[in-house]
């Protein structure tokens, strides 16, 4: 069994990680724990870094110091061929779902398995069609253009490419923003059901509080250039402001109002993946 599985050791871990645009301090010495198979939710005010922070771990950014170790390798350390590999354990799925305009559902999806495969195309096309049913999409999206589609199922799309190489991460930035809260509900649960069926690590920047207390098991709140980490239980008596703003106001309390209570399951637990109503 690989080291980094066990549930208790950090899938991913951070030190002393300090971000910087010239003069403007975003994140200093911050450090953060990610344990394996956990849903951690990532929030925190306008300019905090949340999504600075996911762009760094991923590598499309280089923070100005401190450490960020995957899987237990130091990403500074990797050559190229060190960071495919370790790309190919990872799923990203961005707040637009970033497709390819030009290409079909299908085709944006088969893209990961041309790159990172030597699959024939016919083993490639089954896989596709099992991810586009894993992220709750009907078979005949397989061959239509993102501009025909809504925008939950822009996102779904997104997500059935992020699984396409089966990962044991899965990094979403702002799932459900734009979703009207049906939509949103829904993404949620398949997030959670996903995550509980496929033994995903998921890291989620959101702001969306029912989303905090339908599926994640830690928040991770960046407020001051730093990060404070805990059960949102933890984190209400936190005395900082921000973190009292955010739980306690009207939409926290909301949220808290109509959370599930602590039964052991979260959002979804008892009720299948569902495909989402809105018209392909």
């Amino acid at each position: 069994m690989d080291p980094q599985s066990d549930h208790d050791t950090p899938i991913i871990r951070i030190r002393d990680l300090s971000t910087r645009f010239g003069t403007q301090v975003i994140h200093e010495n911050l450090d953060l724990d990610v344990m394996a198979r956990e849903v951690i939710g990532v929030v925190g005010g306008s300019g905090t870094g949340k999504s600075v922070l996911l762009r760094e771990i991923v590598g499309l950014m280089r923070p100005a110091s401190g450490r960020i170790e995957v899987f237990g390798q130091d990403t500074r350390a990797l050559d190229d061929a060190g960071w495919r590999t370790l790309q190919r354990r990872w799923g990203l799925l961005f707040q637009d779902g970033a497709l390819f305009s030009s290409l079909t559902v299908a085709q944006n999806i088969d893209v990961p398995l041309k790159e990172h495969t030597k699959l024939d195309r016919v083993l490639r096309r089954e896989l596709v069609d099992i991810k586009i049913a894993l992220a709750g999409l009907p078979p005949e999206a397989a061959n239509k253009y993102p501009s025909e589609l809504s925008g939950g199922m822009r996102k779904r799309a997104g997500l059935a490419r992020a699984l396409a190489l089966d990962p044991e991460i899965l990094f979403l930035d702002e799932p459900t923003a734009g979703l009207d809260p049906i939509g949103a509900s829904r993404f949620d649960q398949l997030i959670g059901q996903l995550q509980r069926a496929l033994g995903l690590t998921v890291v989620m920047i959101t702001h969306d509080l029912d989303s905090l207390y339908a599926i994640c098991d830690r928040v991770a709140v960046l407020t001051g250039k730093r990060v404070k980490v805990g059960t949102i239980e933890v984190l209400l008596c936190e005395p900082d402001p921000w973190i009292q703003d955010y739980f306690n106001g009207p939409r926290g309390r909301a949220a808290a109002g109509t959370a599930q209570p602590p039964d052991g399951h979260r959002v979804g637990d008892r009720e299948a993946v569902g495909r989402e109503e809105d018209n392909v």
